[in-house]
């Protein structure tokens, strides 16, 4: 867990530039996050899983391909901006940020038919708290959703306590190169 963080503690926009700044030195260690995923994966008795394409500095889950279903999402800016989910190999298309997803006519699954959430995020924080790149996608996704919810983050990006809002969704558990476990709800 990182010890270091910005001065102003209440800024989600200096949290994200420490956390982009930090991205660089941190070795690429995918493939234990993925063991560790996959363990509580099939601990919990997952099958159905919503992965994501992962962009430069976050640990790719790809690796569960094969072993679990997979499926991903497309940002969606119309008629507001959303997420929708598709089979995980549909995702052939560049996004405007950069990761892969499915063209715009690619069937839809619904939410409800995953079992488990696995979400990227710049850092995280022992509560589960999730800063991510500030397009609230996943916040808006994920209201009423009663699925595993797993944030997945390098330890190095993992803090006591970062800054959040009433419309923040926390995850559940939280997955790193070191281990998989339940962030701490209280609070």
């Amino acid at each position: 867990m990182a010890q270091v963080g910005p001065h102003d503690r209440d800024s989600k926009a200096a949290w994200r530039a420490w956390a982009f700044a930090a991205r660089p030195a941190i070795a690429d260690q995918s493939g234990q996050v993925t063991a560790h995923l996959r363990a509580f994966l099939q601990a919990q008795g997952v099958r159905r899983v919503l992965a994501y394409h992962h962009l430069p500095g976050e640990p790719d889950v790809s690796g569960l391909r094969g072993e679990f279903e997979l499926f991903t999402t497309r940002t969606r800016f119309r008629p507001q901006p959303h997420l929708t989910l598709h089979a995980w190999d549909t995702a052939t298309e560049r996004s405007k940020a950069g990761y892969l997803q499915p063209p715009a006519d690619t069937p839809q699954v619904p939410l409800g038919s995953v079992e488990a959430v696995l979400l990227p995020g710049l850092a995280y924080d022992l509560r589960g708290v999730r800063l991510g790149y500030g397009g609230g996608f996943y916040d808006r996704l994920l209201p009423g959703y009663t699925g595993l919810t797993i944030g997945v983050v390098w330890s190095a990006l993992l803090v006591p306590r970062l800054p959040s809002e009433a419309h923040d969704c926390r995850a559940g558990y939280l997955a790193t190169e070191r281990t998989c476990k339940a962030a701490r709800q209280s609070e």
